[in-house]
């Protein structure tokens, strides 16, 4: 296991990116901006200092994960070098509970058009294995 040093500047947003709760920093950053992330119980502004010990809860789509930082990298980490950095505290239910939701949103129907064909019925028998 490789040393990695601390970072210089743990702002918020750039512990986020580096340990992929978001794809981009500025992803990250308009979270924050947007209220959908929280140091403990208070919404956190992307540049606020992040020290080990603390609790973030990232709210992203459907699913809202709790993290708890363990270590500040230097940069964007490996995935496998994640549980140096972070502990997760999200439980298995609201990762469920998110798939269960991302399920509901692909079988939602648009207004107005009406009920599904004979070709969509077999579809999603196929997606469930009712078939």
């Amino acid at each position: 296991m490789n040393f990695v040093e601390p970072m210089d500047d743990p702002r918020l947003d750039k512990w986020l990116w580096c340990v992929r709760a978001f794809k981009t920093r500025p992803l990250a950053t308009d979270a924050c901006r947007a209220g959908k992330v929280l140091l403990g119980e208070l919404e956190a502004k992307p540049g606020r200092d992040i020290h080990v010990g603390e609790i973030v809860t990232v709210r992203i789509g459907a699913l809202t994960r709790t993290l708890k930082v363990v270590g500040l990298p230097r940069s964007r980490v490996a995935a496998k070098q994640l549980p140096e950095f972070l502990q997760d505290l999200t439980p298995p239910a609201e990762y469920e509970r998110a798939k269960q939701a991302g399920i509901e949103h692909l079988l939602a129907r648009q207004r107005g058009e009406g009920r599904p064909t004979k070709k969509e019925r077999r579809q999603m028998g196929r997606l469930f294995g009712f078939e």
